[in-house]
C-alpha cells in the first residue's frame, strides 16, 4: 500500500551526468573537436567523467575540467623547455628551429611548387631553392644533395660509390653512432667492404697508401665527434688523404658549414672541401640549427651519381624539411647559434633575476655558475660557461610533468635550470612553471633526471 513505501534517499548527482554527445555539443568542446578531432576530445572528456563519477569533480565542472585538460595540439609530442645545459639534446629533438623555419613549415604545409616550374608548368628539380641556399653557404661545393639524415648520407654514398669495393678507413674512426648502431655495420650493410688501417690511437699516411688499390671505392675520413682520444695519437688530415689518387669522403657529423671561432677545433664543410675532400657529409639538425636531414656537398659528378641512384628516392626529404632547411640557411641567426654565442655575463644576470623572483614567491632558489656542453655528437670535451637557477632536487619531477615541461638536471643534490639553451624570452614562462611545480614537488629526485657525463646525450650521442 501507499503508506508502506520507503522514502527515497537523496539523489546522487554523479549518477545524472549529461550524456557524452550532449556534453560534446558544448561550444567550448565543439570548437576543440574542430581543432583536435572528435576521438581525442572524447577520450579526454571520458577521463574527466570518470573523475566525476568517483566524486573528484562535480558534474557542473566536467566541461571546464575537460577543456583545461585538452592538449595544445593533436600530436602526442609535448613542448619542453631545455634547461639541461646540453644545447643539442638528442632526446629533446636536437636543434630547435628558428622562427623563420617554423613560418616556412606552415607555408609549405599546403600545396607547393616543390617539383614544379610555375612559369612553364613543367616538372622542376625537387628542392632546387633549398639546394641553391646550401651552395650559397658553402661556395666550395660544386653541387649538393639532401637526404633524410646523416646516416642516410653515408649509406647512399657507400652504396653508390663503393658497393662491391673497398672503403678504406682508420680503426680510430670506427665509431658507434648511438643506440647500438655502429658505423662499420652501417657501411657493410651497403655491400661495401671495409679495409681498416692503422690502430685505435695512431694512423699514418703510409697506412692509407698501402691499402689503396684498384678495388678502392673511396677513402673515408670520419670526425669522431662524440669522443676524444688524447695522449700518444696521430691521425691523417684531409689534405694528405687527397693525394692518394682516389675519392675522399669526409664526414664532419655535426653540420658546421663554415668555421666558428667559438669551436676552433670543430671541422666544417668549407674547410674540408678546400683541403681536398671530394665529398662532405653532415647532419642538418645539429650545429647548423635546422631540421633533421643529411647533407652531401662536393664534386658535381659524384653528387650527380648519388642523386640519380635508385636508393636516393627512398632517402629523399619531404617539402617540410626542404622549406625549414632553406629558411634556416637564408634566415636570421638560429636559436643554436644564439645559444652558442650567448654572453655568460648576461646569462648570470638572467639567473639572478629569475632566482630573486622565485625567492620573492617563497621558494628556495639561487643563481649559480654552471657549465654547458654542445651535445648531439658535436665538440666533445668542449664546455661553455653558463649560469643556472638552483632549486631543491625535488623540483625535477614536477617540472618534467608541467605544461610546458621543463627539463633540468640534478647535480650535487640540487635541480639546476641551466639558461644556455633557454631563449631569454622564455624566462617569464620558466619562472611561472617553477612556481606551479612547487606545489607538487617530490622530495626524491629520480635517476632519470641526473646529468649524464658530457657530451653523450641519450641513446644517440653522435646521432647521424
Amino acid at each position: 500500500m501507499e503508506g508502506d513505501r520507503t522514502p527515497a534517499g537523496p539523489v546522487d548527482a554523479r549518477s545524472h551526468l549529461p550524456r557524452t554527445d550532449a556534453t560534446l555539443a558544448d561550444p567550448r568542446l565543439a570548437a576543440a573537436v574542430d581543432r583536435l578531432g572528435r576521438t581525442l576530445v572524447k577520450a579526454v572528456l571520458a577521463g574527466v567523467q570518470e573523475r566525476a563519477r568517483a566524486g573528484e569533480v562535480s558534474p557542473a565542472q566536467v566541461v571546464e575540467q575537460a577543456v583545461a585538460a585538452l592538449p595544445a595540439t593533436a600530436s602526442g609530442l609535448r613542448r619542453v623547455i631545455n634547461a639541461t645545459g646540453v644545447m643539442l639534446h638528442t632526446n629533446l629533438g636536437r636543434a630547435p628551429l628558428s622562427a623563420a623555419a617554423c613560418e616556412a613549415l606552415v607555408a609549405a604545409a599546403g600545396t607547393t611548387d616543390v617539383e614544379l616550374d610555375l612559369a612553364t608548368g613543367a616538372r622542376a628539380p625537387r628542392g632546387r631553392s633549398a639546394v641553391e641556399a646550401l651552395l650559397g653557404q658553402v661556395p666550395g661545393a660544386e653541387a649538393a644533395h639532401v637526404v633524410n639524415n646523416g646516416a642516410a648520407a653515408l649509406v647512399l654514398t657507400a652504396t653508390a660509390l663503393a658497393r662491391g669495393k673497398d672503403i678504406v678507413v682508420s680503426r680510430g674512426e670506427m665509431v658507434e653512432i648511438g643506440d647500438g648502431f655502429r658505423l662499420p655495420d652501417l657501411l657493410v650493410s651497403t655491400g661495401a667492404r671495409l679495409k681498416e688501417v692503422g690502430t685505435t690511437n695512431r694512423t699514418a699516411p703510409a697506412d692509407y697508401a698501402a691499402a689503396v688499390g684498384p678495388e678502392t671505392g673511396f677513402v673515408l675520413k670520419v670526425h669522431p665527434s662524440n669522443f676524444r682520444v688524447t695522449g700518444f695519437t696521430r691521425d691523417v688530415g684531409v689534405a694528405e688523404l687527397s693525394r692518394l689518387g682516389v675519392p675522399v669522403v669526409a664526414d664532419i657529423g655535426s653540420g658546421l658549414l663554415t668555421s666558428d671561432a667559438a669551436l676552433p677545433d670543430e671541422p666544417d664543410a668549407t674547410t674540408w672541401l678546400r683541403a681536398g675532400a671530394d665529398l662532405v657529409t653532415a647532419s642538418g639538425d645539429k650545429l647548423l640549427g635546422g631540421p633533421q636531414c643529411g647533407l652531401l656537398l662536393g664534386r658535381a659528378d659524384l653528387v650527380r651519381r648519388l642523386a640519380r641512384h635508385p636508393l636516393a628516392r627512398a632517402l629523399r626529404v619531404d617539402k617540410l624539411t626542404l622549406a625549414a632547411l632553406e629558411a634556416t640557411l637564408r634566415g636570421p641567426a638560429t636559436p643554436v647559434h644564439r645559444a652558442l654565442h650567448a654572453d655568460p655575463r648576461r646569462l648570470r644576470e638572467r639567473a639572478e633575476r629569475l632566482a630573486e623572483r622565485l625567492r620573492e614567491a617563497g621558494l628556495d632558489s639561487r643563481a649559480v655558475d654552471s657549465e654547458a656542453v654542445i651535445g648531439g655528437g658535436g665538440a666533445p670535451g668542449v664546455t661553455l660557461p653558463s649560469a643556472a637557477v638552483s632549486l631543491p632536487a625535488s623540483f625535477a619531477g614536477p617540472l618534467r610533468r608541467a605544461t610546458p615541461a621543463v627539463m633540468g638536471r640534478v647535480e650535487s643534490g640540487r635541480c639546476l635550470l641551466d639558461l644556455r639553451a633557454v631563449p631569454e624570452e622564455a624566462d617569464p614562462e620558466l619562472a611561472a612553471g617553477v612556481q606551479r611545480a612547487s606545489a607538487a614537488s617530490d622530495p626524491t629526485p629520480t635517476p632519470a633526471t641526473r646529468r649524464k657525463p658530457a657530451p653523450a646525450v641519450g641513446h644517440d650521442a653522435r646521432g647521424r
